[in-house]
């Protein structure tokens, strides 16, 4: 018997809830609450008359559920006279219009606190500026090969908390954290996980240290025996543990003397505890390429050790092949390989991809460009210099792209004459350009280093775009 859960769901029948926005995330919650009694309003900034909005509307109407609404640009200003308020992630939690109706005494919540609040069972939780959905992914498969029956969701795209119900307290739950559901977190996991943290995200965080502090919140509230899992060779997680209220592990590419954690030893993932070392698997046996992903393994490992045996490790590494738009291998025609990598929202993301890419002595070309987000882009320049002498810029961040290789290039001594630049308007013709510059046993990687909002709703859809321009491709061959 979940008792908090039962308790939520006599407090929340009658209750006026306002609900901010009405993505991916809220339209599980907007049902699950409907049906439990709640009072709904729905707020969302997108017209009356578009499509989606529309669409989702009359999907609520089919399904018997009718919501009181405010939309459009003024859509804040009915936000008087609730008693619970869920903000949407990406909604800032000091919006004046959500401080104003806390005064009021509104609860302002969100969909993933709630669910941390409810939750029975154990629960592993990621964040980091870059990994955190490989990793995420990397845990919830371990644990379900050891026999651990998992429920994976959060910011890598699955709400929960209509799943609640379902949730036993011997499952495990495995939870990616955005610095966005972080942001006024209060509740922390059993089992956290910080893979790395640089600049990301500035264009909503007001500065780089507001960004570190809402990380800070997966391990601030943790029990007093709780796990926190900090990547030894990444300065901003590395000096966290003086605050952790429970155990702290460290996981290491670079330095195999980090202890307790999983390390990378002469080549070999390993355990080391109290100096002495215990083999896994060698790097080489891990199917998907880059010396990110074996950082990925690597905190995956010290999460899950107490919880699985080394051959549910082992069998994930030799079989996973990727989660979806992260180096996805689309196809393979005249030669050409075609990788879809749309989750590269970053300068840093993109800087990981190119780096697997020169590992692996690919040479490419780049379809790179994105909405910013006021990131560093030093180093990117010099990344696309070892890989790539074709490069295709579609996104609104194309000239910070172009200006950042200029500058590397000016400094490695390289020649931009001699590299075939092309900006495009729609991936459309970026595909087309790219099927056109590539030769045989070369690689086509869509790398956009920014974030989709110039011209998509999230990187997901950009990514399935480019596949599909992919998948249509025609055979250029003559024969």
């Amino acid at each position: 018997m979940n008792r908090k859960l039962n308790e939520f769901k006599k407090m929340i029948n009658g209750k006026r809830v306002a609900v901010m926005g009405v993505g991916i995330s809220n339209r599980p919650l907007i049902r699950y609450i409907y049906e439990l009694g709640a009072k709904i309003t729905a707020f969302d900034m997108l017209e009356a008359n578009d499509p989606v909005l529309s669409r989702t509307r009359q999907e609520f109407e089919q399904d018997g559920i009718y919501l009181n609404w405010s939309v459009g640009p003024d859509y804040l200003e009915n936000l008087r006279g609730f008693d619970i308020v869920f903000r949407t992630p990406k909604m800032r939690f000091d919006v004046p219009q959500l401080l104003a109706e806390r005064s009021r005494g509104a609860v302002i919540t969100s969909e993933m606190e709630v669910f941390m609040e409810l939750c029975p069972a154990r629960i592993w939780a990621v964040t980091g500026s870059d990994g955190k959905t490989t990793t995420t992914t990397l845990i919830s498969m371990m644990l379900e090969k050891a026999g651990w029956r998992v429920h994976l969701g959060g910011n890598i795209g699955t709400p929960l908390l209509d799943r609640i119900d379902s949730v036993r307290p011997d499952d495990a739950v495995v939870l990616e954290l955005s610095s966005f559901q972080l942001m006024s977190m209060r509740k922390s996991p059993d089992i956290a996980v910080v893979t790395n943290i640089s600049p990301n995200h500035l264009d909503v965080h007001t500065d780089y240290q507001e960004y570190i502090d809402a990380k800070k919140n997966i391990y601030l509230y943790q029990p007093f025996d709780g796990d926190l899992i900090l990547n030894a060779d990444n300065y901003e997680t590395s000096v966290l543990s003086s605050e952790a209220r429970g155990f702290v592990h460290w996981f290491s590419r670079k330095n195999s003397s980090a202890e307790p954690g999983a390390v990378l030893h002469n080549g070999w993932l390993c355990w080391r505890e109290n100096g002495l070392i215990e083999t896994i698997m060698h790097q080489d046996d891990i199917v998907i390429p880059g010396r990110h992903n074996v950082e990925n393994y690597l905190a995956a490992i010290t999460a899950v050790w107490s919880y699985v045996n080394p051959a549910a490790i082992i069998d994930v590494a030799t079989t996973f092949g990727g989660v979806e738009h992260r180096m996805e291998l689309v196809r393979e025609l005249d030669g050409i390989r075609y990788y879809n990598s749309s989750i590269d929202t970053s300068p840093s993301r993109s800087k990981a991809a190119l780096r697997a890419l020169a590992d692996r002595s690919e040479h490419a070309v780049l379809i790179m460009g994105g909405q910013d987000k006021k990131c560093d882009y030093t180093g990117l320049g010099r990344k696309i210099l070892q890989v790539c002498d074709r490069l295709i810029l579609c996104g609104s961040n194309s000239d910070l792209i172009l200006e950042n290789l200029k500058q590397e290039a000016e400094e490695a001594g390289h020649d931009l004459a001699e590299m075939t630049i092309i900006n495009c308007d729609t991936y459309e013709e970026a595909v087309s350009q790219a099927q056109n510059l590539a030769k045989s046993g070369e690689v086509v990687v869509l790398t956009p280093a920014g974030t989709s909002f110039d011209a998509f709703r999230h990187f997901e859809e950009r990514g399935r775009l480019f596949k599909k321009l992919v998948k249509d491709l025609v055979s250029q061959t003559v024969d």
